[in-house]
């Protein structure tokens, strides 16, 4: 299975031109899912972000499908997930605190939340949406936090637009480039790469303090 998912990953652009051919119309619905799971889904960080909406673009720019339709399809995707997953966040999330009786969720870790997305949420909700992993669970601890929904829903529009908008357009206007077409395999471990960093920073600099 393992190995399944990895080349699925690795080869995003045959798969999803199959996935064209086999359903046509319907692929939108299936890209649809994909994200709205990635975005709204605590338990679904590992699925394809990123490199899915590059190589999704790069299809557009082949008249495999239609960036009229993808973008603000999967930015209503985007965007739908992050308020489900804050929701659950919120109506969840307490009860789970409760319920761990500490040992896992403090109510100090949530008031300490619930002051820092007050103060810097926005960025972090916007600047989540470029980071894997991160921005699925993102609104989850917004919403653990109650951060406010006013607030939040302001930033994670402008993040769903500017997370689907960047990386289709990428696709759609360099994802055809003979030189980006040939390497494609390393431009999507690349993409991989670059988007992990901000990470792996986070976790370097908290490890030395």
């Amino acid at each position: 299975m393992l190995a399944t998912f990895i080349d699925l990953i690795l080869h995003l652009d045959v798969h999803l031109q199959l996935l064209t051919q086999e359903y046509g119309v319907w692929v939108y619905g299936i890209l649809f899912l994909i994200i709205f799971c990635e975005t709204g889904l605590v338990v679904a960080p590992f699925l394809p972000g990123d490199s899915l909406l590059f190589v999704a673009g790069a299809l557009c720019g082949t008249g495999a499908m239609q960036i009229e339709l993808l973008a603000p399809l999967l930015m209503l995707a985007a965007f739908s997930g992050d308020n489900t997953n804050y929701w659950i966040g919120r109506l969840i999330g307490k009860r789970l605190v409760e319920r761990s009786n500490g040992r896992w969720l403090k109510h100090e870790h949530l008031e300490k939340t619930h002051a820092f997305y007050e103060k810097h949420g926005g960025k972090t909700i916007l600047f989540a949406r470029f980071l894997p992993v991160v921005r699925t669970f993102a609104p989850f601890v917004a919403g653990i936090g109650e951060m406010s929904y006013r607030f939040f829903l302001t930033f994670s529009a402008l993040g769903s637009v500017a997370w689907i908008g960047f990386f289709t357009l990428c696709g759609l206007f360099f994802g055809n480039i003979p030189a980006v077409k040939d390497n494609l395999m390393l431009i999507i471990l690349g993409i991989i790469a670059i988007s992990f960093l901000p990470a792996v920073a986070e976790f370097m600099r908290q490890r030395r303090k």
